[in-house]
């Protein structure tokens, strides 16, 4: 006998179901066993974990103490150094006006100290080449393939003495060679320590951008200010500087030199921390030591580059105050509590569901531990690419996930309880709930990632582990219900246990006080006794109310035409 299209329909999603598992599981063994950057356990965050604190104390060249907004600005650029290294989940804070607390989740390396404590290194460079960040080409068997690494064979060695610092005898085939295998992403690469007297291979903040710059030329130490303001001439955005009196004679010898030049020799790089803030034109000889960076500059943005120019060029240099191992035992007793919270919730929503759906309560707890090993796998897979740490918050938006995915089978199993309350088959009824449940359920989830999304963006950081859980949670729970929970039901509809509408597959069409069988039949009911009598009768009552007036009438013809002598006509009533 031909297998029917609903059998096939969940072999394939099961089927399907599967493949998307041993994809997620390969990959992370990939990331375990070939790059040895995985685990086969989430990574925690400092609140569960424990890790390293360092407080930084900033000191200013006479001695003052540092505003408000020159600490705002160090502890954007530390994050950013934190961030660049490729830790999550890290909290730098101020404290005491004149401190910086910086927390990493586990031990801090010595290159992630040296480059937290290292003061801000504003530097302009000359722009010698700009190019697009790609690591690879494509090839004549039109492959993408990466640049091969630099040969160490190549000259390293200007063949003439470069005159300047926008002089291209700097770029030798070494130098070329490493700026196409250069990878902006690579954590590894730290242009920071870059010789200030030699080329420099980065790319802008956005890693957008690849350059090769030229030796340093002034350093943020000849800007006396920088602000941003609205130009009258053009209503444009821009920053504008004020160089020292050292720094006036350079720059202008430098706007000089690159006014009127070939692009990309006209440019001139602004270079905090190794990466180039801004690379602007120079369009004019500028001799008074006030020159102004305009483009596609909002407010916001300007003031951004002002401040990064202003207080990245500050003497503001940071001592270590103390650096020591933090705890996580406040975090692990809150994650115990958190875990047996959440299985207690796990047990009662299990035991609701064998009470009121008997066997139908099985398959919410298969699909909830399905969903605990997809979501188990991805936090690693996101640990491993994205440095995803797992939080307290993450935990609770874990836990809750569970109510969320136990209304969507209450809604699924009701429909189908609906549909067999009409009088349609087992089969049917799965077949017809699922096509009414599934409109509620996604416009339910659909809110609910909409809600986390909102949440993960306006929220602050100890916020967003939650909002991240709650909606990759959502969405799994939505891809568990479409090619598990509804491909298993049509398969155990077609057993005999659920087919037949056994009392304790929770399909039992008398408990649930079906009338209408079949094309214009109904069932006589069956009398019971005791409690289950009343929950009948109360169930059929349900079932009546939902039938629709025409239902009635072609009901009450149906039972009028089986008296024998009887003749109801329509419209009798």
């Amino acid at each position: 006998m031909a297998t029917s299209t609903p059998v096939r329909h969940a072999w394939r999603a099961l089927t399907g179901l599967l493949a998307i598992t041993a994809l997620l599981f390969g990959i992370n063994a990939l990331g375990v066993y070939v790059f040895g950057q995985s685990s086969w356990t989430p990574a925690l965050a400092l609140d569960l974990q424990g890790g390293t604190q360092i407080v930084l104390e900033a000191q200013t060249e006479d001695g003052a103490d540092p505003s408000a907004e020159q600490m705002e600005q160090a502890v954007t650029i530390i994050r950013q150094r934190v961030d660049a290294s490729g830790v999550g989940e890290a909290e730098v804070t101020t404290q005491a006006g004149n401190q910086i607390v910086v927390q990493i989740p586990g031990q801090a390396d010595e290159e992630t100290r040296n480059r937290i404590e290292a003061s801000a290194q504003l530097q302009l460079r000359a722009v010698l080449f700009a190019g697009d960040p790609a690591t690879e080409f494509v090839g004549e068997d039109g492959n993408a393939t990466p640049y091969p690494t630099p040969d160490p064979s190549l000259q390293a060695t200007p063949t003439t003495s470069p005159t300047n610092g926008s002089d291209t005898a700097w770029i030798t085939p070494a130098l070329q060679a490493e700026f196409l295998a250069y990878d902006c992403s690579d954590p590894a690469n730290d242009p920071a320590s870059a010789p200030a007297d030699e080329p420099l291979i980065t790319c802008d903040a956005d890693r957008t951008v690849k350059y090769i710059l030229g030796p340093v030329e002034l350093d943020g130490s000849s800007i006396d200010d920088a602000t941003f303001g609205l130009q009258q001439q053009n209503g444009l955005w821009a920053v504008n500087l004020q160089f020292d009196g050292e720094g006036t004679g350079t720059f202008g010898e430098i706007s000089q030199r690159l006014y009127g030049a070939e692009p990309p020799l006209n440019q001139f790089a602004f270079v905090l921390d190794g990466y180039v803030l801004s690379a602007p034109s120079m369009n004019g000889v500028i001799t008074d030591g006030k020159p102004s960076i305009t483009g596609s500059f909002t407010q916001e943005t300007a003031k951004v580059l002002a401040d990064q120019l202003k207080y990245g060029a500050l003497p503001l240099s940071f001592t270590v105050e103390s650096s020591n191992s933090i705890s996580a035992t406040l975090g692990s007793q809150q994650l115990q509590i958190g875990l047996i919270a959440g299985l207690i919730g796990l047990a009662l929503v299990a035991l609701y569901s064998l009470i009121v759906y008997r066997a139908l309560g099985f398959i919410i707890i298969a699909s909830l531990a399905v969903m605990a090993v997809l979501t188990y796998i991805t936090l690693c897979i996101l640990a491993w690419r994205m440095g995803f740490r797992l939080s307290l918050a993450g935990v609770a938006g874990l836990i809750v996930t569970i109510g969320f995915t136990a209304d969507s089978f209450i809604v699924y199993f009701e429909r189908i309880r609906d549909e067999l309350r009409d009088g349609k088959s087992i089969t049917a009824a799965v077949e017809d709930g699922w096509g009414r449940a599934k409109r509620t359920i996604y416009i339910s989830k659909s809110i609910n990632i909409l809600a986390a999304v909102v949440l993960y963006i306006l929220a602050d950081s100890t916020v967003k582990g939650f909002a991240f859980t709650l909606g990759l949670t959502t969405a799994i729970d939505v891809l568990i219900f479409i090619l598990f929970t509804h491909p298993v039901l049509q398969l155990l509809a077609r057993t005999r246990f659920f087919g037949s509408g056994h009392p304790l597959s929770g399909l039992d069409p008398t408990a649930l006080g079906a009338v209408y069988r079949g094309r214009a039949q109904f069932r006589e009911p069956v009398p019971a006794a005791g409690a289950a009598g009343r929950r009948t009768v109360k169930a059929r009552g349900e079932a009546a109310r939902r039938q629709t007036i025409a239902e009635r009438k072609q009901a009450e013809l149906a039972a009028a035409d089986s008296r024998p002598g009887t003749t109801v006509k329509e419209g009798d009533d």
